[in-house]
């Protein structure tokens, strides 16, 4: 008899992956994986409470690696919050293009708005995280509630951005996906044009400025 094999998590994603691949579905058990790649199948349980939360994690891992590169490059603490972001997709969706038979694949099964969203909440909540840290450029109008609900639609509305581009990801048929980092390119730059708080900040000093003057001059 053939000695098990010791894995770690990234093996179980490939063997997962491999399988989803080649059979056009998952696995029906976690037993059936481990049979399949020799290993025990209480391993499996090490690393995942049952087999439905393998492809959720896989999704997380990607987000995973691209922060991990970010940080691993010598230039992205240097870049401005645009740039990041810009950097930041441009990575995560390389990421997702090398794994790209198999995120298709499920997504060929799947409704876009309800099955891959729901693969992505996890992402989704470290998505905010990384939009936080980011600190973009804003208002600040002195209220808490009101300073609260603009970084909540800012981050909204930028997991938005990445949703759609994640969509129009799927949908790329251009030789080496070549539309998506364009459409990356214009979508960020739009969203930070439409976010751009320096105009704001002049007409709201102009507008302190003439009020005091009006009361100065009564």
């Amino acid at each position: 008899m053939a000695r098990k094999k010791k894995i770690n998590k990234e093996d179980i994603y490939t063997f997962y992956m491999n399988y989803y691949l080649e059979n056009g579905r998952a696995p029906s058990s976690a037993y059936e994986l481990a049979k399949l790649n020799n290993f025990d199948e209480k391993d499996f349980y090490t690393f995942f409470g049952n087999l439905k939360t393998v492809e959720k994690s896989i999704f997380d891992s990607f987000y995973d690696q691209t922060l991990l590169l970010l940080h691993n490059s010598e230039d992205y603490e240097s870049f401005d919050v645009r740039n990041k972001l810009l950097s930041f997709y441009y990575t995560y969706f390389e990421i997702l293009t090398a794994n790209r038979s198999f995120v298709m694949a499920l997504a060929s099964k799947s409704k876009f708005k309800y099955d891959l969203l729901k693969l992505l909440s996890s992402t989704k909540r470290k998505f905010s995280f990384f939009v936080q840290k980011l600190e973009i450029d804003k208002l600040d109008l002195k209220d808490t509630k009101l300073d609260e609900f603009i970084d909540r639609s800012i981050e909204e509305s930028l997991w938005v951005q990445f949703v759609v581009c994640f969509k129009f990801w799927l949908d790329d048929e251009s030789a080496s996906l070549e539309k998506t980092d364009i459409f990356i390119e214009k979508s960020v730059n739009t969203g930070f044009d439409l976010l751009n708080v320096k105009p704001l900040r002049s007409i709201l000093d102009l507008g302190k400025f003439l009020y005091h003057e009006k009361i100065h001059m009564n």
